[in-house]
């Protein structure tokens, strides 16, 4: 069984507005996000229906999902594969933002429940620094083992 990871200030929230006037803020996920700042290798088909492989960067994490910059066209809906520490899973697109013309995409992902977080480790030891990407030697386009 593992333990819970630390706990971050890093969260996304709602805002009601109520009738005297004030907001009140409720928390949307039910995971808080770690701020990072990792290389994890992405791979899967773009919105052209082509195949990428590539290094992308992970702002925030937790063990659901990932807020990822990444350097090709994806929609919401689209499902991903992310590799870090030797460790492959599946992604879902949750949501993409191109915040100015020219910039790379951010892309919100939640893991497939099936598979492992890959940064399992790194949140449990509440390591948050940055770290380098996996250099593995074959393609990242299979699919993660079922172990």
């Amino acid at each position: 069984m593992h333990g819970t990871p630390p706990r971050s200030q890093h969260t996304r929230e709602q805002r009601e507005f109520l009738p005297t006037g004030g907001i009140r803020l409720t928390e949307r996920r039910q995971e808080l996000r770690t701020p990072v700042d990792l290389k994890v290798h992405v791979w899967g088909i773009d919105t052209r229906g082509e195949r990428f492989e590539q290094i992308a960067q992970a702002r925030d994490i937790s063990l659901s999902g990932a807020l990822l910059v990444l350097d090709v066209d994806l929609r919401s809906g689209d499902l991903i594969g992310v590799l870090y520490a030797g460790k492959k899973a599946r992604y879902r697109v949750v949501w993409v933002s191109r915040p100015v013309t020219g910039q790379n995409l951010q892309a919100a992902v939640h893991r497939i429940a099936a598979d492992e977080c890959p940064w399992l480790d790194l949140l449990l030891k509440g390591e948050v620094a940055s770290s380098p990407p996996d250099h593995p030697s074959t393609s990242m386009m299979e699919a993660p083992s079922s172990d």
